[in-house]
């Protein structure tokens, strides 16, 4: 054999130190919480027309022609900005309309609520500082990171507040919500979400929600209610979830892909408990994939839920999650599956399921 034609076959895969989720503790400053409630990245591109209604699903196109004539609506400044009025240009504020100030899309999992709200941020005729988007955690992160008036002042000027998964776990976050949104909505912003409960339902199964009945239902009134029906399009035509690879496997891809990161899952579940959940997406900052070994059923319901905001974060991330152990459809319980937060954890287990699809490619160049 010639020495060119050495030279030119590829060698091993180059070892790279893996980096490690344990190993951050992010701080995030209030300021980025702000500046990052914009669509996550999966959802830069997403618009309407790329919307694709299941045929057999017609509540899934009704909900783009209501979205689609809710964003033309928007076409002023919040009224209680001191820009342009809500209602036209140059007319003085005015008093937010009575009834609905607001669009809710209740549906399954996968039924493409988040890329239909997406869609409606930006659809919106205003500058992305007048237009804010985030998860129901993120809200409530931010006050807690600015505290209720700030917060308050901060959005009151916008045109637009979108809350994905809008789910209400305690009776704290019931009336912090209840009130904050409903200051938000006097002061002429318009208010989107989605969650898999319909707003009259919020809490119900987590905690005495007939004792909060007057803050779920002051919720309720802020929003017309969009039923989307449908089957989860990450499962559409796809093939089952992949079975999880072995440990050998996953570590070695670790070692390959630059930008991937390394734990084992008990380990990663511990320090999760030391992370406070509004920095989980500081916490995948700059990672390619993220690498586990040893998946296995989490042991309690504050686990769970934690678990269930990473997953969130990743999938907004487009982040490739490669695991041994068991396969994700195992991580909860049964009685978490048929709990109070049952809707959470089969969007988690869902959203992992894609990730580790997406996974496979990785280790298939190994």
């Amino acid at each position: 054999m010639s020495s060119s034609s050495a030279a030119s076959r590829p060698g091993p895969p180059a070892d790279v130190a893996p980096l490690s989720l344990c190993a951050r503790e992010p701080h995030v400053p209030a300021d980025r919480l702000v500046a990052e409630m914009v669509p996550p990245p999966r959802f830069d591109s997403v618009r309407f027309s790329t919307y694709i209604p299941d045929p057999g699903q017609p509540s899934q196109t009704e909900a783009v022609r209501v979205l689609e004539g809710f964003a033309a609506g928007l076409d002023g400044a919040a009224a209680g900005s001191g820009r342009r009025g809500l209602f036209g240009f140059g007319r003085a504020p005015k008093k937010a309309p009575a009834g609905p100030r607001g669009v809710y899309l209740d549906g399954g999992y996968g039924v493409g609520k988040t890329h239909l709200l997406a869609s409606l941020w930006h659809a919106t005729p205003a500058e992305p500082a007048l237009k804010a988007f985030g998860t129901f955690v993120e809200l409530t992160n931010l006050v807690g990171a600015l505290g209720f008036q700030q917060t308050v002042r901060t959005l009151s000027g916008h045109r637009l507040l979108c809350i994905d998964e809008f789910e209400l776990d305690d009776p704290g976050d019931t009336v912090l919500v209840s009130t904050l949104l409903g200051k938000l909505v006097e002061a002429g912003v318009a208010l989107a979400a989605t969650s898999n409960t319909l707003p009259g339902k919020l809490g119900e199964g987590r905690f005495a929600a007939a004792d909060f009945l007057r803050e779920i239902q002051g919720l309720s009134a802020h929003f017309r209610a969009l039923r989307i029906d449908g089957e989860d399009y990450r499962h559409r035509g796809l093939p089952e979830a992949p079975p999880p690879h072995s440990d050998e496997l996953v570590t070695r891809t670790a070692h390959t892909v630059e930008g991937a990161s390394l734990d084992a899952f008990p380990d990663l579940l511990d320090h999760l408990a030391k992370v406070h959940p509004s920095r989980y997406g500081a916490l995948t900052d700059g990672l390619r994939a993220v690498c586990l070994t040893g998946v296995r059923p989490v042991p309690d319901q504050s686990t769970a839920l934690r678990l269930v905001v990473l997953a969130d974060r990743l999938y907004d991330r487009e982040v490739p999650v490669l695991a041994s152990g068991l396969p994700f459809d195992r991580l909860f319980s049964e009685e978490m599956l048929t709990g109070g937060y049952r809707k959470k954890y089969f969007r988690a287990i869902s959203r992992l399921t894609a990730l580790a699809r997406d996974a496979g490619r990785l280790a298939e160049a190994v």
